[in-house]
This record gives structure tokens, C-alpha cells and sequence, in this order.
């Protein structure tokens, strides 16, 4: 890239690495979410398109071959698989998603990796020194997400992506990424309660925000919705002449006995949306007669390669504690998921209940990197288990966290029970839930609330030193913020 197409950022007079002073000045980005309509001056999401043409964005959105995809579950998961098909079919692909677990590069994938830190600064200043010349009192610079949505754009202009893969941060009609006009197909994953302070506090509006990102005649694709949802999508469709259909769950057959590269029953469903949109996609831009024959029985090569090889961190994810040192490894082991919605709770504790069944200590696993934000307090449960058969005893811990707008009465009620279905003890309890739940001090001892994360991490890695003779197992979920901190941590 040239000094002229990057730029080189604004001189600084700080003591701040390069990187670091980036971070500095999104971080004077942040402000507190609202919605984006008209009744928030320096919010209004018309004023999305005064950056554009500061940028100089306009034609290069309109020529990008967008996907499209809005929803409250699964919105992640489908990209992945989405991105990872397109690209073993041989395009270049851009990826934006959100949020990130360690590093904000993560939001920026290039060919299914993160954005390199060369050009992820030269990208970011060329963007920020632009807008702070050319804002005002009238058109302040953009908020935190706007402004990454707008060096996404810039990036996959850039590098000249086949394919821009963008998946919306909230909602879907007031959204930063849904200043594209002419998108080549859209998506809406499964549809829960979540963000009701913005969206709604029903189905139907949360519905109707998701569908915001419909565009005329622009063909869609959605997953089986509870009814009040469906009746939404189908009436917004309807109005713009939007040709919706609902796809089914990818039948694992068609993997050829492999298995997708995310873990659980869920992401067949995840699967078989991203299927549609590639599929459509590559009809619509003129390739599918080289790439895909219209069979139900069967999938080509590189589809079944793109989603058995997708991964995605913080989401199912296994990562034994790099910090314990002994003979007998794995003995505190992380399983990691970042669901922050009832419905997912119930998915998560379905998966961690067969995970820690057929865990294998000696697999190969898959690690990443890891995040450093901020957390109120977390919680500890700790169940007594014996393994039948083996001189090993395994204690499952439930590692919760989530953030303040949500409700952990609305959370932990569906994990518990959904483990206790399988088998698994669940009698937890944590700050926001004593009073409300009137448990007695009896049923408590085992539960313990930290003020701080590595108070947590410590106080496990404590007991595995005093517990030789236990593999502790601990599921940590209720926030990805929380999950990109276990990580950050368990590799220290």
C-alpha cells in the first residue's frame, strides 16, 4: 500500500506505540449505545452517509459483492461458515465481525485471517485523520462501531475483496454496516430476546429492526423463527418485494462422515443459512455454473471443506490452562462459550454436558489468542463428581459473568435446568440472584462471587495444586467479553 492510499496517521506527541495510540483514539470513540434514529442528535444514522462521502466510500460499496446478515443468534457462526465456503472456492474474501475476544484486528479478516497490524494502522489513521478534519459540531465523529464499520468498508475496498462478508453489530435497520444499498443477498439468523433496551421488548420489534437490512428485490434467507418473528420478516419482505425463503438444517450426510469445523447441534441450522447464501451469492454474481450443481444429495468439495474446516474462538471452545505445571496434564481445562441469551444458555449448557463426556485430554486442541476487557465480578460453582471406572474425579465449575443490561435471572434459570436434564448439578447462585431466589446459606457453600477475574483464575488454579487427584472442568460463558478475559488469562 502506498503512503498516499494508507496514510501515516497524525503526528503524536505521546509516549504511545503506534498500535497503542490507535487504541487510544477509538477508545475516545466510545459513548453509550442508543438507538440511531432521529431522536439522538449526533446519532442519527443519516449522518453515517455524510462519512461516507468524507471518505470517499460511496462507489466502492456500491461495487462491493456484499452478505448481508442480521439476527440475535448464530450471526457469527453463519459468517464464519459463509466466508470460509467462499473462500475455499477460490475468493479473495473480506470478513467484518463483532465483537472481538483479544485483539479489535479480529474484526477484520482478510482470506479467513485477522488484518496484518501494518496495515490494519495504515487503514485506521487514513480513516480517522480524514474525519477529524472534516467533522464539525454539526457531523461529530462517528461512535465507536461506526467508525470500525467505516475502516471495515475501507479496508475491503482497498484490498479489493471479491466478497465482503459484514455482519450487523445490533439490529439491523439503524445498524452502521446497513448504509449498503445494493447488498447480493441477505441473511437473518434464529431471532431471541436480546438488546430489548434498543430493539424491543417484544419478538415482533426485534423482529422488525432485524429486517431492516431487507433491500428491494434483494433475495433472503432466514432460519424456522417463533410465529410472531416469522410474521414480521414475512410482512417486511413483503413490502419491498423481497424474495424470503427459510431454509432448513444442513443433514450431516452431506459432510461425507466429517464433522463441522464449529461444535454443536445448532450450527447445522447455522450451516445450512450459510449454504443458502453462498449458493445464492454465487448464482447472482455469475460463478455458480463453476462451482456448484443444484443436487439436494449432495455438496462439492469446497463447501464441505469450508465448513468443516471453519473456526471461530470463544464459541464451543476447549483450551486446557497453559499455566498448570505438572506431570498429568489438563487437569484445569476451559470450555468456552460466549452465549448471552436464554435461548443460547440452553444450547450452551446441552453442549458442555456432551463435551465434558467425550473430552479427550489427549487431543490435539485448538488454541487462540485472547482479550482484555473490563468485568464487574464473576462467579464460581463448583460440583462434586466422581468418573465411574477411573481413579480421575472430575469436578465440573460454572465461570458466569454477563454484562449489566442483561438479566442473569433470565440466563442461569435455562442453563441449570438444561444441565440438569443431562445429568449435571446446577445449583448456582450469584450476586443478582440471592435475594430473588431466597437461597439459603446451606445451598451456597459451594458458590463463591470475586471481585475481580484473575481473583477467579487464582482461586481455581489454587485448588488444582491442592487437588492433584481432580480434573476440574469449568464452563465459562454468559458474556464473550468474559470469555476473551478466561482466555487473555489462561495463557499468562
Amino acid at each position: 500500500m502506498s503512503d498516499q492510499e494508507g496514510g501515516k496517521g497524525s503526528p503524536k506527541s505521546s509516549s504511545l506505540g503506534p498500535y497503542e495510540e490507535a487504541m487510544e483514539a477509538l477508545s475516545s470513540l466510545i459513548t453509550r449505545r442508543t438507538r440511531a434514529d432521529d431522536s439522538n442528535v449526533g446519532d442519527q444514522f443519516s449522518l453515517l452517509y455524510d462519512y461516507l462521502k468524507m471518505l470517499d466510500l460511496e462507489e466502492p460499496i456500491a461495487n462491493m459483492k456484499i452478505i448481508h446478515v442480521a439476527g440475535t443468534k448464530g450471526k457469527g457462526s453463519t459468517c464464519t461458515f459463509t466466508e470460509s465456503i467462499l473462500r475455499n472456492c477460490g475468493f479473495r474474501t473480506g470478513l467484518f465481525t463483532s465483537p472481538h475476544l483479544i485483539d479489535i484486528r479480529e474484526r477484520f479478516r482478510l482470506d479467513g485471517m485477522e488484518i496484518c497490524e501494518e496495515k490494519f494502522l495504515a487503514y485506521f489513521w487514513w480513516c480517522y485523520d480524514r474525519l477529524k478534519e472534516k467533522t464539525d459540531d454539526n457531523i461529530p465523529m462517528p461512535t465507536y462501531f461506526r467508525f470500525l464499520a467505516l475502516v471495515a468498508f475501507k479496508i475491503f475496498a482497498a484490498e479489493q475483496v471479491d466478497v465482503a462478508i459484514m455482519e450487523v453489530g445490533l439490529g439491523g435497520k439503524y445498524d452502521a454496516t446497513n448504509v449498503v444499498q445494493s447488498p447480493i443477498v441477505c441473511g437473518i439468523t434464529s431471532l431471541g430476546y436480546d438488546h430489548m433496551e434498543i430493539l424491543g421488548n417484544t419478538l415482533g420489534e426485534i423482529a422488525g429492526e432485524k429486517a431492516g437490512i431487507f433491500k428491494n428485490r434483494i433475495p433472503a434467507f432466514t432460519v424456522p423463527q417463533p410465529d410472531e418473528a416469522m410474521h414480521v420478516l414475512e410482512e417486511k419482505a413483503s413490502l419491498l418485494n423481497v424474495p424470503l425463503q427459510v431454509v432448513t438444517p444442513l443433514d450431516a450426510k452431506l459432510l461425507n462422515g466429517l464433522r463441522l469445523g464449529l461444535e454443536g447441534e445448532h450450527q447445522y441450522l447455522n450451516a445450512g443459512l450459510a449454504i443458502a447464501l453462498c449458493f445464492t451469492w454465487l448464482k447472482r454474481t455469475g460463478h455458480v455454473g463453476d462451482i456448484y450443481m443444484e443436487q439436494t444429495d449432495t455438496l462439492p468439495e469446497q463447501f464441505v471443506k469450508g465448513l468443516t474446516s471453519a473456526s471461530l474462538q470463544g464459541r464451543a471452545q476447549i483450551v486446557p490452562d497453559q499455566h498448570i505445571k505438572s506431570e498429568r496434564s489438563n487437569e484445569l481445562v476451559f470450555f468456552l462459550d460466549g452465549a448471552h441469551s436464554p435461548e443460547s444458555m440452553e444450547v450452551c449448557a446441552r453442549w458442555f454436558s456432551l463435551a465434558i463426556k467425550e473430552y479427550n485430554p489427549d487431543q490435539t486442541l485448538f488454541h487462540q489468542q485472547l482479550n482484555n476487557s473490563k468485568l464487574s465480578h464473576e462467579v464460581v460453582k463448583s460440583t462434586y463428581h466422581g468418573e465411574r471406572g477411573s481413579q480421575r474425579k472430575s469436578t465440573p465449575i460454572l465461570l458466569f459473568n454477563c454484562l449489566t443490561v442483561r438479566d442473569p435471572q433470565l440466563l442461569l434459570p435455562r442453563l441449570m435446568k438444561t444441565c440438569a436434564d443431562h445429568g449435571r448439578s446446577t445449583d448456582i447462585v450469584s450476586e443478582e440472584l440471592k435475594d430473588d431466589m431466597e437461597m439459603s446459606a446451606s445451598n451456597c457453600e459451594h458458590s463463591t462471587v470475586f471481585s475481580s477475574l484473575p481473583l477467579a483464575i487464582k482461586w481455581l488454579r489454587d485448588r488444582v495444586q491442592q487437588n492433584q487427584s481432580v480434573r476440574f472442568q469449568v464452563l465459562v460463558t454468559g458474556s464473550l467479553h468474559l470469555v476473551g478475559d478466561v482466555l487473555n488469562l489462561v495463557k499468562k
